[in-house]
């Protein structure tokens, strides 16, 4: 990230260095986590009390049952003529349902979002699903397909995933998510260790709260870049609109639940795989050495494998750079501003 947190001795490392940074650790032997209450040496792994334990079931269970739930509804045509609108309601039902969950068990209530930031996400989610959104996923179905058809016909592979059972349209949705979450690994890690490349992804950490409604808040540049891969992967593997509809469930409600205001808890084993709202919250801390960590927005995978993992329970504010709420307009131009001007936010 940006040369960011003004409480931390690490402020002063040259960015994009490349290397990880060691973790501040306290007398306790654990590492420093920074909260709104002070600085806290203890606590930064999960208590298993039966609040963590009733925290740690939401998220799996829903994100799971909203695949299952969508994939049943295309094979078996639940909802007659409509059977494919219906599991679009399914899938935008998370942002609504974890907005309300969050005025009733707000993680940080001083993450609860007033009018108007609600209205400046409304702008984010409108430019998304509007605008930016149906020109990448029309891409597959245009006649920009025929590139993407090109690349399926150069590839090696030469398979198809076109299941007709629930289990192979869950199963063809995995495999996709996490062989092109390999390269979203990779080029999200980079982009933290790039000042080049961290531009466009700045505006997504300018984030001074978290709530279910800000995960749309990206750089029209990155929107696209990253929204490229889903129809390149679709297209190398073959992969038929059932299976992009199951992927989009599964993207959105685990997407919705990475970035909401409540106390979630990550489930052990499932959080080998996939990534949680704990692991989320970490990198979207202005705590450097939390923010440089689980790239995997969903699979969380990678992270894992190649060292970049943190399981800290405790986060303290969210944001980059100063930590302060930027206007929509230098949100915008975060990609365009000088080196200096960059740094200075």
């Amino acid at each position: 990230m940006t040369d960011q947190s003004i409480n931390s001795p690490n402020a002063a490392r040259q960015f994009g260095s490349g290397d990880r940074l060691s973790p501040e650790i306290g007398p306790s032997g654990q590492p420093i986590v920074r909260t709104e209450e002070g600085i806290i040496t203890e606590g930064s792994k999960v208590t298993w009390d039966k609040s963590a334990i009733l925290w740690a079931l939401p998220q799996p269970i829903l994100v799971a049952s909203s695949v299952i739930l969508v994939a049943a509804m295309l094979i078996n045509e639940w909802g007659g003529e409509y059977y494919r609108v219906w599991t679009l309601m399914v899938a935008v039902s998370a942002t609504p349902f974890l907005l309300i969950a969050e005025r009733f068990w707000a993680k940080k209530k001083s993450w609860l979002l007033k009018p108007d930031e609600m209205a400046e996400d409304l702008f984010w989610m409108a430019s998304g699903g509007l605008l930016w959104g149906p020109i990448v996923s029309d891409m597959y179905r245009t006649p920009v397909s025929d590139g993407f058809l090109a690349l399926r016909d150069m590839s090696p592979l030469q398979i198809e995933f076109q299941p007709t059972t629930v289990l192979g349209l869950i199963g063809a949705m995995l495999v996709i998510r996490f062989t092109s979450s390999f390269f979203y690994y990779w080029l999200h890690r980079i982009q933290h260790e790039s000042l080049f490349w961290w531009r466009m992804h700045a505006t997504h950490h300018h984030l001074t709260k978290l709530s279910a409604m800000r995960g749309n808040r990206t750089h029209p540049l990155e929107y696209l870049a990253l929204g490229l891969g889903t129809p390149m992967a679709l297209a190398l593997m073959g992969a038929s609109d059932e299976v992009f509809i199951v992927s989009a469930a599964f993207g959105m409600w685990n997407g919705k639940f990475n970035h909401a205001n409540l106390p979630m808890v990550s489930m052990p084993v499932w959080d080998w795989f996939f990534a949680t709202a704990q692991q989320h919250h970490c990198h979207h801390a202005l705590e450097r050495r939390q923010a440089d960590s689980n790239y995997g927005c969903d699979i969380i995978f990678w992270d894992r494998v190649f060292g970049t993992y943190c399981g800290d329970a405790e986060v303290g504010p969210a944001g980059a750079g100063k930590g302060v709420r930027l206007s929509i307009k230098d949100q915008l131009m975060l990609a365009f501003y000088s080196d200096k001007r960059l740094k200075s936010l």
